[in-house]
């Protein structure tokens, strides 16, 4: 299995971004896709999660009503919306398959003016 992320940015506080993460080598369909994050000095924390089908997802509380996970799974793709951003939304961002324990190698987000 491998996640490749893309998509990440240098962005101006109030903006937005998309990640992207591309899946191969497992059947993307039939699992659960987390999208976490990891800022420096700080230890990695989910940030979404969304059920194989798509029509189940969960936030953490610090980005509820301002991200959103999607998938498409003719793709074998998982994104994050992510809006009005903040500093302390600064971190490498990673997907994961979390029962199949693969993680992506990450894509830095940093939000600063």
């Amino acid at each position: 299995a491998q996640l490749v992320e893309s998509g990440g940015a240098l962005v101006q506080p109030g903006g937005s971004l998309r990640l992207s993460c591309a899946a191969s080598g497992f059947s993307f369909s039939r699992y659960e896709m987390n999208w976490h994050r990891q800022a420096l000095g700080k230890e990695r924390e989910l940030v979404a999660a969304i059920f194989s089908t798509g029509d189940m997802t969960k936030y953490a509380d610090s980005v509820k009503g301002r991200f959103t996970i999607s998938r498409d799974n003719a793709k074998s793709t998982v994104y994050l919306q992510m809006n009005s951003l903040t500093p302390e939304d600064t971190a490498v961002y990673y997907c994961s398959v979390p029962t199949l324990g693969r993680w992506g190698q990450g894509t830095q987000v940093t939000v600063s003016s």
